[in-house]
């Protein structure tokens, strides 16, 4: 159900127009809400230091957490301790805020949050409401704080904000939930600081490094290396045929295992009846780490790669974001 529904949103089939009713309303509701923050009737809370949202207007995957990542290092950079605030989508904790570390469970915190603890070594706090989880990243000493996935909640006094949008998706039939993958209109887009296209060629797109063995032990091998024979692709994210294209166009021989976004594991999930080597997302690679066969399981790390006009239009926010709160 859910995936006709969203091949529906994207082109193949016009199942969601019989949605279009509901879709009115939550655009109500949304307006609504937007309009208490606006008014005043509904606070942002501020926390004391510069707050960098990060998110996009549709459901599912665009991009933003490889760009939080390349953000977390822009920032560090420039000699800031960086701190990232996350629902924790997917994680099950018994309390809030918590913080996030290399023993964290993806059980508890999250994929993507215990990825970006992983790859970065920022700080970084789950909490579904994000002010306070903010406040607990302020109290560990943190000069700025980046709010991953947080465009839509405003309960955060932000001082900057990046949507990221899919070129291959874009916003799909231009509906919201649940006709279409919308969580806000189009023209919310227009509001923000910035706007980004995450595409080959577009204002950001993501290179993948050699692969490395999901064990902890530095092993590596060249993606090209698996050329001439098959490998399985398994990816739990929000466009999963993003992953296998990626490795489509180094010359692998794919073949495919589309998971759910955030998908939890099971080590049968990766039991295949040949020798194969099997090939997974870093946001994969964290919740299978402690079950996998390691001689055959090996994660695809990428990194952003911005055009230069992105690349420039980033720095001049962050300049601004720093120097505006650095000012008040």
């Amino acid at each position: 159900m859910r995936a006709a529904l969203q091949r529906s949103w994207y082109g193949q089939g016009r199942g969601w127009l019989l949605l279009r009713p509901l879709a009115a309303l939550f655009a109500g509701v949304v307006w609504i809400r937007q309009r208490l923050y606006r008014l005043g009737w509904l606070r942002s809370e501020a926390v004391g230091v510069p707050v960098l949202v990060v998110g996009n207007i549709t459901v599912g995957g665009s991009g933003k957490t490889p760009l939080t990542l390349a953000l977390i290092e822009k920032l560090q950079q420039r000699g800031l301790r960086v701190g990232v605030v996350s629902r924790g989508y997917g994680g099950q904790a018994e309390a809030y805020p918590l913080d996030v570390g290399p023993d964290s469970h993806a059980r508890e915190v999250g994929d993507e949050p215990l990825m970006m603890a992983l790859q970065s070594g920022a700080r970084v706090v789950v909490d579904p409401r994000r002010p306070r989880g903010a406040r607990r990243l302020v109290e560990q000493g943190v000069d700025v704080v980046i709010a991953d996935d947080g465009l839509q909640h405003y309960a955060l006094r932000r001082d900057a904000e990046i949507a990221v949008t899919d070129a291959r998706r874009g916003v799909g039939n231009g509906s919201l939930l649940p006709a279409g993958p919308l969580r806000e209109a189009p023209s919310r887009l227009e509001t923000v600081d910035l706007s980004l296209v995450h595409g080959p060629g577009a204002d950001f797109w993501l290179v993948p490094g050699a692969a490395m063995s999901i064990d902890g032990q530095g092993r590596s091998r060249e993606l090209t290396q698996f050329v001439g024979t098959p490998v399985h692709a398994i990816a739990g994210i929000g466009d999963p045929h993003r992953f296998f294209d990626m490795l489509r166009g180094l010359g692998l021989d794919v073949i495919e295992h589309p998971m759910p976004d955030h998908y939890r594991y099971r080590a049968q999930d990766l039991d295949f009846a040949d020798d194969w080597p099997l090939l997974m997302t870093g946001k994969d690679a964290v919740k299978c780490r402690g079950f996998a066969n390691t001689a055959r399981c090996w994660q695809v790390p990428v990194r952003v790669a911005f055009s230069a006009g992105c690349d420039a239009r980033i720095d001049a926010l962050l300049d601004r974001l720093l120097g505006t709160c650095r000012a008040a």
